[in-house]
């Protein structure tokens, strides 16, 4: 007899003599499954079920079907069996990453290296050397960073400014600075443009060559959850408003996105799985990239070292922008979360119909020492009220 007999039949005859626990699991799992189907993204509350590890979704089914073959269940086999196929898109796996990750040709001439990343309160908690050190490192044309700004551990942020130690890392760089985000660019900044997502940065970029435009959005999607006791009122209020907050945050996003004329780059930390609801907000605003990246199960955040099971952070693009290569970089200790790392360039456009592409710059910005500033809207997302900020945002 196999271990995993001997453990079965250890288990049923300890338990219930016909091993129907295992037909309870999986019917438990079932209905809970049914029940995060109907109401992840449609009641606020389903968002703390969605925080489940996604591969959660496929792991516990896969586990009752062996279990079921193993206790001869042939009904709780069929239940798990059903679970794993209408839980498998929740899971966030990317079974087509094994195969296009592997076949990408190399980037063209004229692709630019843009990385995106939750710096986790801007080195608040590291030695500003090794936080420079890496972020210099990483050698990218355009960096979208978020997170400029220090945790006050009492529900607010506070706003910082670091722009002599930028200028002095990234003399070849301009930098567009408002609501705890920047952009970083060594291309022409062409425009900066206001949003309706009141923490989302676009600014648009002049790619090499013929100064075609690539639109990037430098996302921050608030989280869930204040990090107060489950047993409070207030813990569940803070779930409730962050809910609405999200919605409107996703609307004013999809509104940015769709009146966007140029082809689009969106990346950033979205606090959102393909276990969240919100994940079908994020399929309307663009392809995502993450099958590029050739990982199975793509993560890029963790609650504590070594428990790495979720993504939170996306790279999407609209049409006319191509992401040759993905990779996911270890931040070091500096951040929860890694470093999204693309290589973009632009589909060659229709000569007949291909619109001017150059833009002014908006007049709602400040220049100096090479640096662009735009602070209209900041007072929006930082600081927030101290019951209802976003803790770890």
């Amino acid at each position: 007899m196999t271990t995993i007999g001997l453990m079965v039949e250890s288990w049923t005859n300890g338990a219930t003599p016909d091993g129907s626990w295992v037909l309870w699991a999986a019917g438990a799992w079932a209905a809970f499954l049914v029940a995060h189907l109907v109401l992840n993204g449609r009641w606020w509350f389903w968002l703390l079920p969605s925080l489940l590890p996604p591969p959660v979704f496929v792991a516990l089914p896969v586990l009752l079907l062996v279990l079921s073959w193993a206790t001869g269940d042939l009904t709780a086999a069929v239940v798990a069996g059903a679970a794993l196929l209408l839980g498998a898109r929740q899971s966030g796996l990317v079974p087509g990453a094994l195969v296009r990750g592997k076949r990408r040709p190399p980037p063209p001439d004229g692709a630019v290296r843009i990385v995106s990343w939750n710096t986790q309160h801007w080195c608040q908690s590291t030695d500003p050397e090794p936080f420079y050190a890496f972020l210099r490192g990483l050698d990218a044309d355009v960096y979208l960073l978020q997170e400029y700004h220090h945790d006050q551990f009492n529900g607010t942020y506070r706003l910082i400014d670091d722009e002599r130690r930028l200028r002095a890392t990234f003399p070849g760089h301009r930098a567009v600075i408002a609501r705890g985000l920047i952009t970083l660019s060594r291309l022409p900044v062409a425009a900066t443009v206001e949003t309706a997502a009141r923490r989302t940065l676009r600014v648009d970029l002049e790619m090499p060559g013929d100064g075609r435009i690539l639109a990037t959005f430098n996302v921050h999607i608030p989280v869930q959850l204040r990090l107060v006791s489950p047993l409070r009122a207030d813990f569940y209020r803070a779930v409730r408003s962050r809910a609405a907050d999200r919605a409107r945050e996703y609307r004013g996003l999809l509104g940015d996105v769709a009146g966007c004329p140029h082809p689009a780059l969106i990346a950033g930390d979205f606090n959102t799985t393909a276990a969240i609801g919100d994940a079908r907000r994020i399929a309307r605003l663009g392809a995502d990239a993450v099958a590029v990246a050739g990982k199975l199960c793509p993560t890029t955040w963790q609650a504590r070292p070594g428990m790495r099971w979720w993504r939170l952070d996306w790279v999407l693009t609209t049409p006319g922008a191509r992401v040759h290569s993905y990779r996911f970089r270890d931040p070091r200790g500096l951040s929860d979360h890694s470093v999204q790392e693309v290589s973009v360039s632009l589909a060659q456009p229709d000569r007949r119909t291909a619109p001017d592409f150059r833009i002014r710059h908006h007049d709602g910005f400040r220049h100096h020492d090479g640096f662009r500033h735009h602070d209209e809207g900041t007072h929006h997302a930082l600081p927030l009220p101290g019951k209802d900020r976003p803790a770890g945002q």
